[in-house]
């Protein structure tokens, strides 16, 4: 079939590359080969001779099979020659993950769509048979596979409904588990493993829509919020010809454990990690996918989280575990000892050993089998920057790959076989920088133009610093200031906060928070930082000191720090703005009610005003069980110091919001009523969290935002 490959290529039309956008660059699975859709041609080249690529499929075939939509992804065949070609695609949750596929042989050109008799833009996370006879997707939560050559249809599950999911998760898997594609290929093609998600006993949390009909009507979603139990969860393995599931007899109750990922090793087994309900406890099992029986290979305890897998990277269905050694052993990651390191851990687990052995965090992107070279991300000596570094699995020598001249924070997409990566290096005094590269040297491929470090084209400078609060704690900050900035005087200061663990804002990144930079040139001070228990490379202590107390020490911090930041001479303490979204909603109305003698002015979003609203396996994680830290869940929440509110609040929330509901809104101002607190409001019907849907809503959301500051903490230099 390589050979077959080769060939095709060849025989194909030639395309120069010209003008490629690094970011329109998409891998191709085992290989040195990218492709990128150039005007609805299909074009692959050849990491190794980058000048030249190959069309492999061409807007008349995409025609002549009656494919006129747009290309919004492709998934290839092991052999890469065939393709599944994503389209009209509708949003489940945060993503479009449901659409159409359309099938195309590469070697004739032709091609057909999928699931025809199924419902339209129904289909979700196509992929291939490693025999190339077959195709899998689901649809309304059931599996079904596709034979390629008769068209045959055959259900692999039929008890999928709103509450019984199969091949993919609810949503509080997708959102806190970052798990979308809920099934897998056994590598020999002929069974696929499944998660099966019975929600039947979780509880709808009902939304509201009074718009768009006469009468207004529910949106359900199956919503376990703190203190519930989750949805069940088993993983089964279902035989193609047979029909037949065997399910994993995986150790514990199944609605009171989280089955985060699932992977083949072989065709006979399957490696299943599992956190127990509080999620300190991981536990890593190999599963013989027809007996079904579990024999536990690794567990790791922890007295505050396990972090199985880096949720601030924003990526899904990531498997934690790189098999290495022919699959004798492979790589694991824990910050048990204080820093995030690397492991090497026996199949039978019964040997551990330490890879990276560095007095600092060390998150694992990329492995090279060729030269056993093992790709992390550091940051040893500044929490605000990022670059990449590597070690032999041998040799343990560990040395940086970033260059000196990339300073700053560095972001890599790396080729399945770590050999090449494209390279994003950006810094907060220059634009942008992007490149592909070879990993060995860091050799540039692409642009072949020289690298240019230009200063950005903006109309306000950015600096970091650091403050160290009265009680020792050295926290990170970004400044953003007004061009014609002079130190004499006093200006307002607007305070961008998150707080939580799962973003940072002090990074040294070639922007600031948006909704903020337009005041700025007008004569404000923006300033970012980062609390203890943000994700930030500062080992284990930094990160999980937040454990039980989100709300509170996050809160401490930042008031702490806020008080160091106007003793400066050039901040007027009457002016004092602060805003925040999600959590760092929640962490900005914490400051506006129990710190109203340093923050005068706050817009909140979309806010968690109490921590028993929001989903289990986030709050839990964080949080713990309520019945267990019920002191906490109070002390962390702002209703219970609504009543303090003295300065000028705007607060801002959707009433379609399916991450942080509404219900938050009402409870809130509910609060704020009782006890007399003027304040004002802004609501956007059928808006999710992202306050994004709807003709003119961004607009409206941004001027709304401007505005308020404008008036209530008004611009310029005193």
């Amino acid at each position: 079939m390589k050979k077959f490959f080769f060939l095709l290529f060849l025989i194909c039309s030639n395309v120069f590359a010209q003008d490629i956008d690094i970011d329109q660059l998409n891998w191709l699975p085992n290989s040195n080969s990218l492709w990128v859709n150039q005007q609805d041609n299909i074009v692959v080249y050849d990491v190794n001779k980058f000048k030249q690529g190959t069309t492999i499929l061409t807007t008349t075939q995409l025609k002549n099979s009656g494919f006129s939509t747009e290309i919004e992804q492709i998934v290839w065949n092991n052999d890469k020659t065939k393709v599944l070609l994503y389209t009209n695609s509708k949003k489940v949750w945060r993503a479009n993950t449901k659409g159409d596929y359309w099938f195309f042989d590469l070697k004739t050109g032709k091609g057909r769509q999928l699931g025809t008799s199924l419902e339209k833009s129904s289909l979700m996370f196509a992929k291939f048979s490693s025999d190339n006879e077959n195709v899998a997707y689901v649809s309304k939560h059931n599996i079904y596979v596709e034979n390629l050559n008769s068209a045959k249809i055959t259900p692999l599950t039929t008890d999928g409904t709103d509450k019984i999911i199969n091949g993919t998760f609810d949503w509080v898997y997708e959102e806190e588990l970052a798990a979308r594609d809920g099934f897998r290929w056994n590598p020999d093609g002929k069974s696929i493993s499944f998660w099966r998600v019975d929600a039947s006993e979780t509880k709808f949390h009902l939304m509201i829509n009074n718009t768009d009909a006469l009468y207004p009507f529910t949106i359900p979603v199956e919503y376990p919020k703190a203190g519930e139990k989750p949805s069940s969860v088993k993983i089964g393995v279902v035989d193609i010809a047979s029909l037949k599931t065997n399910w994993l007899n995986i150790p514990g109750a199944p609605d009171n454990n989280y089955l985060v990922r699932m992977e083949w090793i072989d065709s006979q087994n399957v490696m299943v990690v599992q956190l127990n309900r509080p999620q300190n406890t991981a536990s890593i099992y190999k599963c013989n996918a027809k007996s079904g029986e579990a024999n536990l290979i690794y567990q790791e305890k922890s007295e505050t989280w396990i972090d199985v897998f880096d949720i601030s990277t924003g990526e899904y269905d990531v498997f934690p575990c790189q098999f290495v050694d022919n699959g004798k052993a492979f790589l694991w990651s824990s910050d048990a000892d204080g820093w995030m390191h690397i492991y090497k851990i026996s199949m039978d687990g019964k040997k551990k050993e330490l890879i990276t052995t560095e007095n600092f965090d060390a998150y694992f992107k990329a492995f090279n089998e060729k030269t056993k070279s093992i790709y992390f991300i550091a940051s040893p000596t500044d929490a605000t920057q990022r670059y990449l570094y590597q070690t032999n699995l041998d040799s343990k020598k560990t040395s940086r790959v970033t260059p000196k001249e990339f300073e700053g924070t560095n972001e890599y997409h790396f080729s399945t076989n770590g050999e090449f990566a494209t390279h994003t290096n950006s810094n907060i005094n220059r634009d942008y920088n992007k490149r592909l590269i070879a990993l060995s040297g860091h050799k540039k491929i692409l642009p072949e133009t020289p690298d240019a470090f230009s200063v950005p084209k903006r109309n306000f400078s950015l600096e970091k610093f650091k403050v160290t609060t009265v009680d020792g704690v050295e926290i990170d900050g970004i400044m953003a200031k007004p061009l014609n900035f002079d130190p004499s005087k006093k200006y307002p200061v607007f305070f961008y906060v998150y707080g939580e663990p799962v973003a940072s804002v002090a990074n040294d990144e070639a922007y600031f928070y948006p909704l903020i930079t337009p005041l700025v040139p007008q004569g404000y001070i923006g300033i970012a930082m980062d609390n203890r228990g943000s994700p930030v490379l500062k080992g284990t202590k930094w990160r999980k000191s937040i454990y039980k107390n989100i709300g509170i020490i996050n809160t401490h911090d930042q008031a702490m720090a806020a008080k160091e930041v106007l003793k400066w001479n050039f901040i007027d303490p009457e002016r004092v703005a602060i805003h925040g979204w999600s959590g760092g909603g929640a962490l900005t109305l914490n400051l506006m009610f129990q710190f109203p003698e340093i923050y005068k002015t706050g817009i909140a979003v979309a806010a968690v005003t109490d921590q028993h609203f929001y989903d289990n396996i986030y709050t839990e994680r964080y949080m713990g069980i309520p019945s267990e830290n019920e002191a906490n869940y109070t002390k962390a929440s702002p209703v219970t110091y609504a009543k303090n509110l003295k300065g000028n609040l705007l607060y801002i929330h959707g009433t379609g919001d399916d991450n942080v509901h509404y219900k938050n809104a009402e409870v809130l101002i509910n609060e704020l009523v009782k006890y007399d607190r003027m304040f004002d409001l802004m609501i956007y019907p059928n808006r999710t969290h992202s306050i994004s849907e709807g003709e003119g809503t961004r607009k409206h959301l941004f001027d709304t935002f401007i505005n308020y500051i404008k008036e209530k903490s008004p611009p310029g230099a005193k």
